[in-house]
């Protein structure tokens, strides 16, 4: 069997199983086509399956995870409709492996983005933007991963939670929103836009550029979610989240 294939169904198993599998890259040897493709396969089964694909998600947009992973840009994955979930809502912590939490700004593109997109481009296809929980998840043992792994695996991704009141991003310099996101009542983590890419725009105009490189495109309609803006934070069954980002307003969610 294909390489490919096998490393996509252990994700799947591990998936559905709620039981993680060991790295990838322990076993093979992926590039970025191979991993991508590993990622698709994947994504494409649960679209047959009857999800609807609502956007994409940036991920490593910060120096310490690119650090971490040995690696000087940032990955993407795919949104998925059984992913979202409604502001101030309860998520089933049994539906995750190993879940941890970050805070985000969510685009929301009312028109396309091509592979010739600018931090400008993007502002003017920026119907609203929106505070948002990120719920990343690792279907990858203890997160023991290197890059290819976190790319197949769909780029880490878990869950999100979007904020309810739309924020234009016109006027708005979004290197300068702050970011608190507390967990039972403390403060865990904080950051600012610039912490991501130097700001969440050029993390957008990153993907509108990568997805063209690689045959795809962000679409009018799709919700972006840019990267983190601080630390991430696990969770576990009974804590519940509440992010605030500065000028964008507040979202939440709890764990049962």
């Amino acid at each position: 069997m294909d390489p490919r294939q096998i490393a996509a169904e252990r994700l799947r198993q591990a998936r559905e199983s709620l039981e993680p599998c060991k790295p990838l890259s322990s076993e093979f040897e992926f590039g970025e086509a191979d991993a991508y493709a590993i990622q698709r396969e994947n994504v494409d089964r649960r679209i047959a399956g009857g999800a609807a694909r609502v956007g994409w998600k940036v991920g490593l947009t910060s120096d310490a995870i690119q650090k971490w992973l040995n690696v000087t840009e940032p990955d993407f994955g795919a949104l998925l409709s059984d992913m979202v979930v409604p502001d101030g809502h309860v998520i089933e912590r049994s539906r995750l492996i190993q879940p941890r939490a970050e805070g985000e700004i969510a685009f929301v593109l009312n028109r396309d983005l091509g592979g010739g997109a600018t931090a400008a481009d993007v502002l003017a296809a920026t119907e609203f933007v929106l505070p948002a929980i990120e719920i990343v998840d690792s279907r990858i043992a203890n997160w023991k991963i290197k890059w290819a792994d976190t790319v197949a695996d769909n780029a880490s991704s878990g869950m999100l939670v979007l904020g309810s009141k739309p924020v234009s991003a016109r006027g708005l310099d979004l290197r300068l929103v702050g970011m608190k996101l507390s967990k039972n009542g403390a403060i865990v983590s904080t950051g600012a836009g610039a912490a991501c890419l130097g700001s969440p725009v050029n993390a957008v105009a990153w993907l509108a550029r990568t997805l063209a490189r690689l045959g795809g495109a962000l679409s009018a309609g799709d919700v972006v979610l840019s990267g983190a803006l601080g630390p991430i934070t696990p969770v576990e069954a009974g804590d519940w989240l509440d992010l605030s980002i500065s000028t964008l307003g507040d979202v939440s969610c709890r764990f049962r």
